[in-house]
């Protein structure tokens, strides 16, 4: 791919929650100085060689596989420190571009690591479309954008990605045993630890309970089953999810639906 920056036309995007003003590629990424900041918020993606991001005085070296974000009017400062510094880039706007950075668990100008060391595939997409009316490529830049902003909440690394990794046997756990009661010291056993550190651990990397994720769970199992066996008796369903009180599976469901369990069946035509 040949350098490449592309203008984003603003006549109809700019009303958008979120929209695309500039995308590009370098092949050398040139030494970049901004004293009074960008007024958009904007993604880099490096792709090859290595260089360095300076931001409030902090430097943070760089290379294949990692992204930095800088939002508006940030000072800022990028270097290569190699001979070649492969990067492309997306700057964008929007009433809602903060919201959708926060989504993909992005509060600040920083750094960030990608799972893949290769070009996301919307940022591609928006580089290689081959639309050729000017205002039809930027709407769909800025769709492309939206898309791009979602993928990097399960593209970027995070610190609580190896935690999340030790407790899915727990996870599989509760999927394969719904159908019973399970204790806390049960799923602890599982990955070795205290009853409350797995509790830590959960709150960490699924920002819930352990025991608030099986009821989770155990209601959506139950939909299921109201979906697939229309006849059957909540008390039976109840049981069947692990429930050993049918008014507490009320109670749950209540609690999570804003609705108990047969308004919910008679909502969805199920009664």
């Amino acid at each position: 791919m040949k350098s490449t920056y592309i203008f984003c036309s603003l006549d109809e995007t700019s009303g958008l929650p979120i929209y695309a003003t500039t995308v590009g590629y370098w092949e050398h990424q040139p030494e970049t100085e901004r004293l009074d900041g960008f007024p958009d918020y904007q993604f880099h993606q490096v792709l090859e060689g290595w260089g360095e991001l300076t931001i409030n005085g902090d430097v943070h070296r760089v290379g294949p596989g990692d992204c930095f974000f800088l939002f508006p009017n940030k000072v800022h400062s990028y270097r290569p420190v190699s001979q070649q510094w492969k990067l492309s880039w997306v700057s964008f706007n929007g009433r809602e571009a903060g919201q959708m950075m926060l989504f993909a668990g992005i509060g600040e100008s920083g750094i960030g690591r990608l799972r893949e060391n290769k070009l996301i595939m919307p940022l591609e997409e928006m580089l290689t479309t081959t639309i050729d009316n000017e205002q039809e490529a930027s709407l769909e830049r800025s769709k492309l954008l939206y898309a791009l902003l979602i993928d990097l909440k399960y593209q970027l690394i995070t610190p609580t990605d190896q935690e999340f990794d030790r407790i899915k046997p727990v996870l599989q756990y509760i999927e394969n045993n719904l159908q019973r009661p399970i204790t806390l010291t049960e799923l602890a056993d599982i990955v070795a630890v205290t009853p409350q550190y797995l509790c830590r651990i959960f709150q960490l990397t699924m920002n819930i309970r352990p025991i608030e994720y099986m009821n989770q769970q155990r209601i959506q199992r139950s939909k299921q089953l109201m979906f697939q066996f229309p006849k059957m008796k909540m008390y039976e369903i109840a049981g069947k999810v692990g429930f050993e009180s049918s008014s507490y599976y009320g109670y749950v469901f209540r609690k999570l639906n804003g609705m108990n369990p047969e308004a919910f069946k008679k909502l969805h035509g199920l009664l």
